[in-house]
């Protein structure tokens, strides 16, 4: 079965934005890095730490955005579209993982007498490195707003914060320079802090995705007038919606009128299914028939 252009509109957009990413993520250690090993800045390493924690959960988006995509099979009915679910997870969790790790070892330097070098070079990297992630902030943002995939929520989050990260960086290294070290170990704690505050809200969303949870309420009463708008339904009842990826699932039972023929029954079906894939063009609709 040929998918709709539709859908494989999305599917070439969710793989150029997983590629995007890992291309970024690359790029962007690599600079720091030797930013890093230039200044010896413990901000700097929180950034390195982060870009490094990003390629890795970028790595992981992009295979679970391929397997995702794959179509149904004799073992998966419904596809593959929890793949995105459990990727948001996995990367929640390095995420939650890191930000603990550097806020500990933040604490740690604030006692210490470490000298920062070369701020004006790690800055200039550091402004690179923003240039490159604002322009994938971009490329993502559009395919959230196409797709509303979950995968690439997480993954724009990852690069939301290393940008507020890389203008953090730049700020610590300037007030070192001035004399003011802790500002570099107080703002990779801060950057922490953020990391945690931020990492729960995609945490939470992959979980109850994974839960199956319902579609938002005011998709539900939408999808009900939409079933209800349709000429020759009575009723509609035993409405049951999850996503798997970025696919609804909707499933429903349908009141017709019992002196309906088949034929004519099934055309009133048809609309409404039409009905709905006209509101959501990836959705999965299953429904019965109930004469009443």
């Amino acid at each position: 079965m040929t998918s709709s252009p539709h859908v494989q509109q999305h599917a070439r957009l969710l793989k150029l934005a997983s590629t995007a990413s890992v291309i970024t993520s690359v790029i962007l250690i690599i600079a720091k890095l030797f930013a890093w090993w230039v200044s010896g800045s413990m901000s700097m390493m929180a950034t390195v730490i982060d870009s490094m924690l990003d390629a890795f959960a970028s790595l992981i988006n992009m295979v679970a955005i391929y397997i995702a995509l794959k179509p149904a099979d004799e073992d998966h009915h419904f596809g593959h579209g929890k793949a995105e679910q459990l990727a948001a997870l996995a990367q929640s969790a390095f995420i939650a993982g890191s930000a603990i790790f550097l806020i500990l070892h933040a604490f740690g330097d604030l006692s210490g007498d470490d000298h920062i070098e070369n701020e004006q070079v790690a800055m200039v990297v550091m402004a690179f490195s923003i240039v490159c992630t604002l322009i994938l902030l971009s490329i993502q943002n559009y395919v959230i707003r196409q797709t509303n995939s979950v995968a690439i929520k997480a993954d724009e989050m990852h690069y939301r914060m290393d940008l507020i990260t890389n203008i953090s960086v730049i700020l610590a290294l300037a007030l070192a320079s001035r004399g003011y070290r802790e500002a570099d170990s107080i703002f990779a704690i801060l950057i922490g802090i953020y990391m945690l505050y931020s990492v729960r809200k995609v945490g939470w969303e992959a979980i109850q995705m994974l839960m199956d949870r319902a579609l938002p309420e005011e998709d539900l009463e939408r999808l009900e007038k939409t079933i209800l708008s349709i000429a020759g339904v009575v009723g509609v009842h035993n409405l049951r919606t999850r996503i798997s990826g970025t696919v609804p699932i909707i499933q429903f039972h349908l009141d017709i009128p019992g002196e309906q023929s088949v034929r004519h029954a099934h055309d009133v079906g048809e609309h409404v299914k039409e009905a709905i894939l006209e509101w959501m063009p990836d959705a999965d609709v299953t429904f019965h028939m109930d004469p009443v």
